[in-house]
């Protein structure tokens, strides 16, 4: 990946995270299966919808790693279709999947439900506690 420019500048100081945040981001949207939603449910609310019909909630996980929100759907070795059955169109895919959505920080998964084929995680923002730190100057000599 195409390193960015503005985060080589010399005024941005530990902001290698970010950089790695964004190219994660970047990575994921090129990623197109299975199609999903996101929705504003306002006051800092979000609902990520994915459209993962044929998956039980056993073939279906939602894990948080280090900011990053992975929802990865696992077919059975054998598929949903028996081999000898004979399709006429098969427009339903029947592979897994990974899908991942990169989280700011001190966003929080309040749930995750599946109703009829779509997969609904709602997450939250919690308005953060106001911190005011005092810097002490020392004095040298």
């Amino acid at each position: 990946m195409n390193r960015s420019l503005i985060f080589d500048s010399p005024f941005l100081l530990g902001f290698e995270h970010t950089r790695s945040l964004i190219e994660r981001a970047a990575k994921a949207a090129a990623e197109s299966y299975p199609p999903y939603n996101v929705e504003d449910r306002g006051d800092g609310a979000l609902r990520i919808t994915l459209a993962v019909a044929g998956f039980s909630p056993d073939q279906l996980g939602v894990t948080i790693e280090d900011r990053q929100l992975v929802i990865a759907g696992k077919r059975d070795a054998g598929g949903t279709a028996r081999s000898e059955d004979a399709f006429l169109h098969r427009g339903i895919a029947a592979r897994g999947f990974v899908r991942s959505f990169v989280l700011a920080d001190g966003m929080v998964v309040e749930a995750a439900t599946l109703e009829h084929g779509l997969l609904h995680i709602d997450l939250a923002r919690p308005e953060p506690e106001k911190r005011v730190q005092s810097i002490p100057i020392r004095t040298v000599g």
